[in-house]
């Protein structure tokens, strides 16, 4: 099959290219050629920049017909509108990269299945609703058969865990060196891990298929970890001590530090369990990569190049925990 990805440089990008080459297929990317990351070379590329839809949309048209097109970074509701326009009865499958934050939170019941109602945690989610929605429209108009897949918290071995201050690797490190760390509420909300290339097969799995067409589909970890067993998990990996856990309730962290623990309020302190039932029957995903096994990996390409960040340097945690432990409690941040 001839296949476009746009994007191709990403995390769950990268995996899919290179198993979609590993099975035979004609894959093209399609991205603003800035990766530091090297592609690989059985790829075609078209460079470009996707918000610029006038030249898009003449790249597209250059580009000819493909049988499947894979979008992996639609964003805004104005890239909806440039794919409907460029590949409208120009394509035999359109699969589309959409999130399970899709969701409202918290869940009317769990685990969430694909016929949740919308709900949207913020501006990127929302966003995602509103293209999930043009697309549907347009495959109801005979655009092209349509299929989404909703991953939820995917990692690759380029960056470290996610934790509640966001996605930098000195939480990592923490743990590696006995320090404390900061967990939300009291540590019992659930999460789900995925490593990519569990993630990349299912986009694989999908292309073409005309039983996932007109469906969506989630992709997601399938450890119901709570946020403990997941920071545990992680100190068992990397062979560290009992990680120290500090909990800091979510509203107090919100007051603190409101952009700092944002994601905290948004989504952390509900629980993301999700049934993976359909993408498990149609498109044979298996969960192979246990989060310890990916956690290992995470770190030795974390420490081959060069990336882990030293904790010392970051002094910020350390003071808050500090703070909570002997006045927070109880007090009002200052």
């Amino acid at each position: 099959m001839k296949i476009l990805i746009i994007g191709g440089t990403g995390l769950i990008s990268v995996s899919i290219t290179k198993d979609l080459l590993d099975r035979g297929e004609d894959v093209t990317l399609y991205n603003r050629g800035k990766s530091t990351l090297p592609l690989d070379p059985r790829a075609k590329v078209i460079h470009g920049d996707r918000t610029d839809y006038p030249a898009f949309e003449a790249q597209m048209r250059e580009a000819g017909l493909f049988d499947v097109v894979i979008d992996m970074v639609g964003y805004l509701p104005e890239d909806g509108s440039g794919v409907i326009r460029s590949f409208s009865g120009r394509v035999g499958h359109f699969i589309f990269c959409s999130t399970v934050d899709v969701y409202r939170k918290p869940a009317f019941r769990y685990p969430y299945t694909e016929g949740e109602p919308y709900g949207g945690l913020n501006a990127y989610s929302r966003n995602k609703v509103i293209l999930e929605k043009m697309l549907r429209e347009a495959e109801s108009k005979g655009a092209f058969p349509l299929t989404i897949i909703r991953p939820a918290y995917t990692y690759g071995e380029s960056r470290g865990p996610v934790h509640p201050a966001g996605g930098s690797t000195t939480f990592l490190d923490r743990i590696m060196k006995g320090k404390p760390v900061i967990i939300h509420g009291d540590g019992s909300s659930f999460w789900v891990a995925c490593h990519r290339d569990d993630v990349a097969r299912a986009f694989v799995a999908a292309a073409g298929q005309p039983r996932t067409f007109g469906r969506s589909y989630h992709v997601t970890g399938e450890e119901w970890m709570t946020w403990d067993i997941y920071t545990q998990r992680i100190a068992e990996a990397v062979g560290a001590p009992e990680p120290k856990i500090v909990h800091i309730p979510t509203d107090v962290l919100m007051k603190i530090d409101p952009q700092r623990y944002a994601v905290v309020g948004e989504n952390f302190q509900f629980n993301n369990l999700f049934d993976n039932t359909a993408a498990r029957t149609d498109l044979e995903f298996r969960y192979t990569i246990p989060w310890k096994e990916g956690v290992r990996r995470m770190v030795a390409w974390l420490e081959a190049n060069q990336r882990l960040e030293n904790s010392d340097l970051d002094p910020y945690e350390d003071r808050l925990i500090e703070w909570w432990q002997v006045q927070g409690r109880g007090a009002q941040p200052v």
